[in-house]
């Protein structure tokens, strides 16, 4: 079937790209004619944080629109007549604005000022929650802010819809594509050859993210998608053409025609391909049950990119290499000839490296485990929540704002706890009795009423951070000892709380879904039981020690960068996509590998030659995967630092490391029995062709063993 698109793509090379064109156009038109509708989720049905929101919404509390705080320090002290005037002003002017429900002024709250009186802070209701809140308006608010500002008078606003209004792109993904173009330029040695799989990828990101803007008018998606599906989309899209397109070289160099080689290679490798993106993809949808609404849009999203990708790579790659096969087979052809005249044999340096690993396979084994081993174990004291205010740039006015809250009012004020309960005023002056004596609360408000009366809420500042575990023990401790039942703890921190505790309480279950299913893809892939059992225990290791290396330099703070916890979601996400594109490299290095097994049936040369053949590409594709991840550290965002950073050392470990030691060595150490498979569980399994043979036809594991066993 892949010989059978390559051939037709080839042939009618205009006609494919025609339409890959078309598609792209239409998809770019569309998207942008009907504009994009992004919608965070972060709702957790049954939570007590997402319960209280309910309440606070259904009672008309103030409480239920996020908020905006304007923080002033005036060097006079804000009662000072200028000062004072200045400040009003400016709150008159954004109490007309667009997405402002209320406005109240420090002057009319006497807690608003801090003991000292030069801090004090004016909080600007909005109408909705912060991801709902259009940027455009936050920004007007924030410059109607800054005209109260003056020498002597610093003014800074906070609040999370400040932080999402100030955040701008990166150049990230020029970056990595141009450190990507620099890779395939020496990798090939043609600007030609190296642009073909660029070209491919971005074909397929740019049709992907067209798809996704016109399904967020439908779906919710979340407004922070588009740069994950960009970072997968590039790394993805540029592995699974260079894939194709080394086999097609290899082809050329086995004497084919350009045509022949391109049927040749998307037979070989459009298996490989498409096995890989499909691993990819069900390991993308077991996010799916982890059940929270904010990532089962991305996942949908970026299994949708991967999809595309693979397909470019079997149908828009053929009709590239029609149009550019002549250049491409004149210069593969004379860097061959070159490199024969010096006397370089394809391959020999990885068939010497894995004859050295197959010599002594213990000892390189044991010390790349022990070296991942060691990596991973800072994982195991990772404590995930999410940035605020205080992990922003020192020079973004939200980043000043809680540094001048924290000064003023302690550390606790830019995360108060929100706790909500029915009942009237006595009740809840009783409570917040209770709670002013709790230790680690810092103070708490008097009780505040909702609007039809029936409900009132209680703000508790705690004595630390938002961030610091001593908070959140404090949530907890409110929940299960302190407060008794029917009264709710909600508010932001303490959301961030229950989105933690909800995805550490259902990520095993998660992992096991896609360790499960991708085990059960490659059994039937290779008809092995060791060898999906060793690719799983290898993905979790390559995982743990990328978890380790994140919580190394965002928790504790390596190489300067500000401590914190990790975002709650970049694990389950981490899992996800690097498991899904470890298998990739699983996929082709053990498809050459059983290729030479079915021709020789002995397992060392074929570990050999299996190694010989992939582990240029191999490392080549990991470096291009990696140079686009790691590009993303460029990213202003804190996430998308977290999520490029990962990324690229899961990458690095797993196409270095693990591929290239590991592998080979638990090769060896099985020998024939890594292909083992119980007749009955055989006579049950599918036959499922993997990589055929440079000439002839397709060898499916089946029927090369069953000839083994008659020849036997």
């Amino acid at each position: 079937m892949f010989g059978r698109l390559a051939g037709w793509s080839y042939g009618h090379r205009w006609l494919a790209l025609g339409i890959w064109v078309l598609v792209l156009v239409g998809v770019t038109a569309a998207s942008q004619a009907v504009g994009a509708d992004y919608r965070n989720d972060f709702s957790l049905p049954g939570t007590q944080s997402q319960r209280a929101s309910d309440l606070l919404a259904e009672h008309g509390a103030r409480q239920a629109g996020d908020s905006l705080q304007v923080v002033v320090k005036a060097r006079d002290g804000l009662r000072a007549p200028a000062v004072q005037r200045d400040v009003r002003a400016a709150l008159g002017r954004i109490d007309g604005l667009p997405s402002v429900a209320a406005v109240r002024s420090p002057y009319d709250d006497a807690q608003a000022v801090s003991r000292d009186g030069t801090i004090g802070y004016a909080t600007v209701t909005l109408t909705a929650k912060a991801e709902s809140v259009p940027r455009e308006d936050v920004v007007r608010i924030i410059g109607a802010a800054r005209t109260a500002a003056s020498p002597g008078v610093q003014v800074e606003v906070g609040g999370e819809a400040a932080r999402g209004a100030e955040e701008e792109g990166g150049a990230a993904e020029g970056a990595g594509m141009l450190a990507a173009l620099v890779v395939l330029v020496l990798l090939f040695g043609s600007l030609i050859a190296a642009a073909l799989p660029l070209v491919t990828a971005l074909f397929a990101v740019g049709s992907a993210m067209g798809l996704i803007v016109l399904a967020s008018r439908v779906a919710t998606i979340a407004d922070f998608t588009p740069p994950i599906m960009m970072l997968v989309g590039l790394g993805v899209g540029v592995d699974y053409a260079l894939l194709v397109f080394y086999r097609y070289r290899h082809e050329l160099l086995e004497g084919a025609r350009p045509r022949e080689a391109t049927v040749r290679a998307l037979d070989a490798a459009g298996r490989t391909v498409t096995i890989a993106a499909c691993t990819v993809v069900i390991a993308l949808l077991g996010l799916v049950a982890l059940g929270l609404g904010s990532l089962r849009g991305v996942a949908l999203a970026v299994a949708l990119t991967v999809l595309v990708t693979m397909l470019a790579s079997l149908l828009l790659l053929p009709a590239l290499l029609g149009v550019f096969g002549g250049r491409i087979e004149r210069r593969v052809r004379k860097r061959a000839g070159r490199a024969a005249a010096r006397g370089r044999e394809p391959g020999v340096r990885w068939r010497r490296l894995a004859t050295a690993v197959q010599r002594r396979p213990v000892v390189p084994l044991l010390v790349a485990v022990l070296a991942l081993l060691a990596l991973s174990a800072p994982a195991l004291g990772m404590r995930l929540g999410f940035a605020d205010a205080g992990n922003d740039p020192a020079s973004s006015t939200t980043r000043k704002a809680y540094d001048l809250l924290a000064e003023g009012f302690g550390p606790g004020f830019n995360g108060p706890l929100v706790v909500v309960a029915e009942g009237g005023m006595a009740e809840g002056r009783r409570i917040q009795g209770v709670l002013s004596g709790t230790e680690g609360v810092a103070a708490a408000t008097p009780p505040i009423p909702s609007r039809d009366g029936r409900l009132f809420t209680v703000l508790v500042f705690p004595d630390s951070a938002p961030q610091a575990p001593r908070t959140a023990d404090l949530v907890h401790t409110l929940r299960d000892d302190v407060l008794p039942e029917g009264y709710l703890v909600g508010g932001p921190t303490a959301a961030a709380q229950d989105f933690s505790d909800t995805v550490s309480g259902r990520l095993p279950v998660f992992v096991a879904i896609v360790v499960v299913l991708s085990a059960l893809l490659l059994l039937v892939a290779f008809r092995s039981v060791l060898i999906p059992v060793k690719a799983a225990l290898l993905n979790l290791l390559s995982i743990a020690a990328a978890l380790g290396a994140i919580t190394l330099v965002f928790q504790h703070g390596w190489f300067g960068v500000p401590g914190g916890p990790i975002e709650a979601f970049i694990p389950v996400m981490i899992f996800a996509i690097v498991f899904g594109l470890s298998m990739d490299y699983e996929v082709f290095l053990l498809s050459r590998i059983h290729e030479e097994w079915a021709r020789t049936r002995d397992p060392s040369a074929a570990v050999r030659e299996g190694l010989a053949s992939t582990g240029q590409v191999i490392t080549a594709a990991g470096l291009i995967m990696i140079v686009v991840f790691a590009a993303f550290v460029l990213s202003p965002s804190r996430m998308l630092q977290q999520f490029g950073l990962g990324l690229a050392v899961a990458i690095l470990l797993d196409a270095v490391v693990i591929r290239c030691l590991i592998v080979p060595a638990v090769m060896g150490l099985l020998g024939r029995r890594a292909w083992w498979l119980p007749r009955p569980l055989g006579r049950l399994l599918p036959e499922v062709s993997l990589e055929s043979p440079a000439h002839g036809e397709p060898v499916t594991a089946g029927s090369a063993r069953t000839g083994a066993a008659r020849r036997t």
